[in-house]
């Protein structure tokens, strides 16, 4: 196993297809950089790069500082199992960028299992979404039970979906004994600024 150096902080977002990864990413960049946080972004995928040309497109952050890695594999493989190619690519942006403070990884979409090792990333978040069912917290599937931060994201469609979700919320924070659950709405940016606060203070240090 390849084990980095440590430098910028690196941070890991886990979650299944479709729950809001990248749009969180995209929410994210400008709060994190408003106070001139120097700031990159890898994307994982299994044979695209379709995740990390959207957040080169947005206008949001250099198209430079967004790498992409395709998995060949299933995408828990390349952020777990043998997270050389992602250690990998993060070297590479911070040779390409002195000064890097922050690596943001996006995995691919992938099932509840998914989790990241601790040699690639120092803290790691999992999103699941309102539309994807009330029952995913009590599935109790490692990628929700073990994150650092456990995200829950499309609140504004809960009641469309039939969710209770303040329900949803309690069992989430029950499953995971006590570790944080934050609520967002990426569509409006609702709970961005909770998110962006959880990263600076498990790693950034900054409040």
């Amino acid at each position: 196993m390849m084990v980095r150096a440590k430098s910028a902080a690196r941070i890991g977002i886990g979650g299944p297809v479709g729950s809001g990864k990248t749009a969180l990413i995209e929410r994210l960049i400008p709060v994190l950089t408003a106070s001139g946080l120097d700031l990159a972004v890898v994307t994982n995928d299994l044979v695209t790069r379709e995740d990390a040309e959207r957040i080169r497109r947005s206008g949001l952050i250099d198209p430079a500082r967004v790498g992409a890695v395709e998995a060949g594999a299933c995408p828990h493989t390349v952020i777990r199992e043998d997270p050389t190619m992602n250690i990998v690519a993060g070297d590479e942006m911070e040779a390409r960028f002195p000064g890097l403070q922050l690596i943001i990884y996006e995995s691919g979409g992938d099932n509840l299992a998914s989790t990241f090792s601790l040699d690639l990333v120092d803290w790691w978040m999992f999103v699941i979404d309102v539309a994807g069912g009330d029952d995913i917290p009590r599935k109790r599937g490692p990628g929700v039970l073990r994150c650092d931060l456990l995200v829950v994201n499309k609140t504004d469609l809960a009641p469309f979906v039939g969710v209770d979700l303040d329900r949803m919320l309690d069992e989430a924070r029950n499953v995971r004994a006590g570790k944080p659950v934050l609520a967002t709405n990426c569509r409006t940016g609702a709970g961005i600024d909770a998110v962006a606060a959880a990263i600076d203070a498990a790693v950034l240090f900054r409040t």
